[in-house]
């Protein structure tokens, strides 16, 4: 079984945001507090993150995240990434690979140049780039991923299909002439639902919810989730097909 918990399931400015005393980002639910989006994947000894926000440090420590071998990267917005420099306590013995499309990777060591050179003390991260090409498995130990294309707007970014589940977050389009012999055996899809209104680069929870059952999976999880809807009335909505994730929810789905 691979082990998957939602280290933050909301959108870039996270929930509650800041200066705003609407209805949801006052609740006191738990669950409507949404850091931002990233997801923790294990099997046996292998421990992989996708995606390092601007809270990684704090999803790391509320988490025991406490080893790592591996990055994978969707995308190269800040939302995403800005939490990479607190990477370096991984990499005290060995560098870190990081994964992701070539243009991704490219646009992060231009964000941090400093990650990716020797260096002569430690107090950096040691990062080294591994690039994916769409379509392509790699392995890494005890897990096997896929990078799927997905358009997010007018950006190309990767989502990762790994044993009966995938992760596509900021999608606007999933690319079916592309994709759709990859897209087959997805029992689990966790997929980026923004909110209720349409938006440019992101899908809403209806579109979510059409091009999961386009997609064939059995069970959804929403996340990158901004601050418009309660979790209760999303999950009493769109129950029992889709549900919102939350921070710290832990599924397992088969590994093949």
């Amino acid at each position: 079984m691979i082990r998957i918990e939602f280290l933050g399931t909301g959108t870039s400015h996270g929930v509650p945001v800041i200066g705003c005393h609407c209805p949801v980002c006052s609740s006191s639910d738990p669950h409507d507090k949404r850091w931002r989006s990233s997801i923790w994947i294990s099997k046996g000894d292998t421990s992989v993150v996708i995606d390092t926000g601007y809270e990684f440090r704090l999803q790391a420590l509320r988490s025991g995240l406490d080893r790592l071998d591996a990055v994978l990267y969707t995308h190269q917005h800040s939302d995403h990434l800005m939490g990479l420099d607190d990477l370096r306590v991984f990499t005290d013995e060995n560098k870190l690979p990081v994964y992701g499309f070539a243009s991704v990777l490219s646009s992060i060591e231009n964000i941090f140049p400093y990650a990716f050179k020797e260096m002569p003390y430690k107090g950096v991260p040691r990062l080294e780039k591994r690039v994916v090409e769409e379509h392509s498995r790699f392995r890494i130990g005890e897990l096997e991923f896929q990078a799927v294309p997905l358009m997010h707007g007018c950006m190309r970014i990767a989502g990762y299909k790994f044993g009966s589940a995938a992760y596509f977050t900021d999608v606007s389009d999933i690319l079916y002439e592309e994709n759709k012999e990859y897209l087959s055996g997805i029992r689990t899809l966790i997929i980026g639902g923004l909110r209720d209104k349409p938006h440019w680069s992101h899908f809403s929870f209806q579109q979510a919810v059409d091009n999961a059952k386009r997609i064939g999976a059995e069970k959804v999880y929403f996340t990158h989730i901004n601050h418009s809807a309660f979790h209760h009335d999303i999950d009493t909505r769109f129950s029992p097909y889709a549900h919102p994730a939350y921070d710290k929810l832990v599924l397992e789905v088969d590994d093949e």
